[in-house]
């Protein structure tokens, strides 16, 4: 299935991606083939202030929009083959699916013109895709050619060993060629979410300019004369990933970037803040945080509890070193058109100050809206990406997806986590599964997979098992955390978010039972949530079960454990951690 169109062509244009609108987020609004074709010749323009930018419609490039603007660049959108000649200087986001993006590539015929373009040796700046993309072919739903500048084949990352694919996170740069645009990189992390890689070898190595270690080395960077591409986003990976767009935008410049607290070595754990979003009794959008999933005061008054502005909060967390936020819109707008969603006018605000990777959850399915417009998962997912997010994330839909394959043994193509998955790549898709613990005497009472837990139960009860739930926790289904961890896998989930509703807003720390069981079933990476109480939480759930991120909200909310704590504390105890 091809990538939805461009935002100017889309039926879900909203205008936003190159148009942004004020942001003013509170109260709902109401409602090596190096062929030159004959017939591509094109002038260069001479706009020393302006970008181009290739946007193919895939995922989110609001982001690097975001991220160009920020630097003080205007962007001119490819229209046409020509825009790509005319260019003084090329930004490629690719993003999605290898196949998907070469059929768009080769129908629009921009493919000959980038090829030309790279010909030319013009300035060129290819992000993940954008870098995969120049390999002769891949081999993801394949194999499927390239455009054949560097030599190589772009392959899935090995998970029969152990390994959790997608690669996800921040890991550590090897520079292998000195070259301006990674100056000041060394020692930090960048993010990378990626499933696909491609291999250093005689043939290509003159183009490497860093590599990076995963399972293996593979190219992280590539630099050849003025082409550059980099395997990791620059727009997701903070000061460090806009210094290096900085070089790219304004080669005169110094972009510096100061020395890094502790050297980067390897793949981080990740430390995420979860901001639970809802409308409050007057209307306004806030921030707030639940008491196992109940988000009202406890006091007289019932009211939803007020933790803050969305927006300012996300801005807050990025500045306090936050590896991701999370937003889950826990309020059903289901009477707005899409278009107007508050959560999207959350995503684009939050997207122009927060330059770490966005997860959105909440509302991804199918429905229709109040003037009886009815919207597919997949065009509800879509907006949310063109608005900012960079993974959304689906809980009931995945619930009932999962029951449906695990009692037929089919999968169908249909649900949304599978459609979009198919679209967007797997690394886009989150899964978050709100289990409840259930105890048993035995295994033998139940079919679901269930543990010996650390602390019996009520009545001595040595095992458990974890019920999913679906419906913000209050509808139990039959279904264990364990056996819809692993369907989900199978259907196209990239990652779980697994919460714990015994543990949340306890402060107790992580269910370290849970966590363990699923992140030693799945190759998939697995981020622990619910219970965080202090940063010692962090380092347990990390030193005893694969997770390979913690999320927190409440503490970090209410300022009684700072996210830097968390990571100093994480760094004294050997855990391998991005520092600012």
């Amino acid at each position: 299935m091809p990538p939805p169109p461009p935002p100017s062509q889309g039926a879900m244009a909203t205008g936003a991606a190159n148009h942004p609108l004020p942001c003013s987020v509170g109260r709902p609004k109401g409602t090596n083939q190096r062929r030159r074709p004959a017939s591509l010749s094109v002038r260069a323009s001479s706009d020393a202030n302006t970008v181009t930018l290739l946007d193919y419609g895939a995922g989110n490039v609001r982001s690097v929009r975001n991220a160009i603007r920020h630097l003080g660049f205007n962007i001119r959108d490819v229209r046409s083959p020509e825009d790509i000649l005319a260019a003084d200087r090329l930004v490629f986001p690719g993003v999605g699916a290898f196949g998907s993006a070469m059929d768009v590539l080769n129908r629009t015929g921009m493919a000959d013109a980038l090829r030309e373009y790279i010909r030319r040796d013009r300035p060129f700046l290819g992000i993940c895709l954008g870098l995969q993309l120049l390999f002769d072919s891949s081999e993801e739903n394949g194999p499927v050619s390239g455009l054949g500048v560097i030599p190589g084949v772009v392959r899935r990352f090995d998970s029969s060993e152990g390994l959790i694919v997608p690669h996800i996170g921040w890991n550590a740069l090897q520079i292998t060629k000195d070259t301006q645009l990674l100056q000041g990189a060394d020692g930090h992390h960048v993010y990378f979410v990626h499933s696909y890689h491609a291999l250093p070898s005689d043939a290509n190595r003159d183009w490497i300019s860093s590599t990076c270690n995963y399972g293996e080395s593979f190219i992280s960077s590539i630099s050849m004369g003025n082409i550059e591409a980099v395997q990791f986003h620059p727009e997701k990976s903070g000061a460090t990933g806009l210094s290096i767009f900085e070089k790219f935008l304004s080669p005169n410049s110094s972009g510096a970037k100061a020395p890094a607290h502790r050297k980067a070595s390897k793949l981080a754990k990740r430390v995420i803040a979860c901001l639970d979003v809802r409308s409050n009794d007057n209307g306004d959008l806030v921030v707030t945080k639940g008491d196992q999933y109940d988000v009202r005061d406890h006091s007289s008054s019932k009211e939803v509890r007020n933790l803050g502005k969305p927006v300012e909060l996300a801005s807050q967390y990025y500045i306090d070193g936050a590896d991701e936020v999370s937003f889950l819109n826990i309020t059903g707008f289901r009477a707005f058109p899409l278009g107007d969603l508050p959560m999207l006018e959350v995503l684009r605000c939050a997207s122009e100050k927060v330059f770490v990777p966005l997860t959105v959850g909440g509302g991804i399915r199918d429905f229709t809206d109040g003037s009886g417009r009815y919207y597919s998962s997949l065009e509800v997912a879509s907006e949310y990406f063109r608005s900012g997010a960079d993974k959304i994330s689906i809980g009931s839909d995945a619930v009932f997806a999962a029951e449906a394959y695990l009692q037929t043994g089919v999968k169908t193509g249909k649900s949304s986590l599978e459609q979009i998955s198919r679209v967007y790549g797997n690394q886009a898709v989150v899964v978050s599964i709100d289990p409840r613990r259930v105890y048993v005497k035995s295994p033998d009472e139940v079919q679901f997979r269930t543990v010996k837990v650390s602390s019996k139960g009520p009545l001595g009860e040595e095992y458990a098992w974890y019920q999913c739930t679906v419906s913000g926790g209050r509808d139990s289904r039959p279904i264990g955390a364990y056996e819809l961890a692993k369907a989900v896998e199978e259907l196209g989930a990239g990652e779980i978010l697994l919460n714990c509703i015994d543990c949340d807003g306890q402060g107790g720390g992580f269910d370290i039972d849970l966590i363990k069981m699923v992140s030693d079933a799945v190759t998939i990476p697995v981020i622990a949530s619910s219970g965080a109480g202090s940063v010692e939480h962090f380092s347990e759930v990390f030193e005893k079960t694969n997770a390979s991120a913690a999320l927190a909200a409440g503490i970090f909310h209410r300022k009684e454990v700072p996210i830097l704590a968390v990571k100093e504390h994480l760094v004294d105890s050997g855990v391998e951690v991005r520092m600012q």
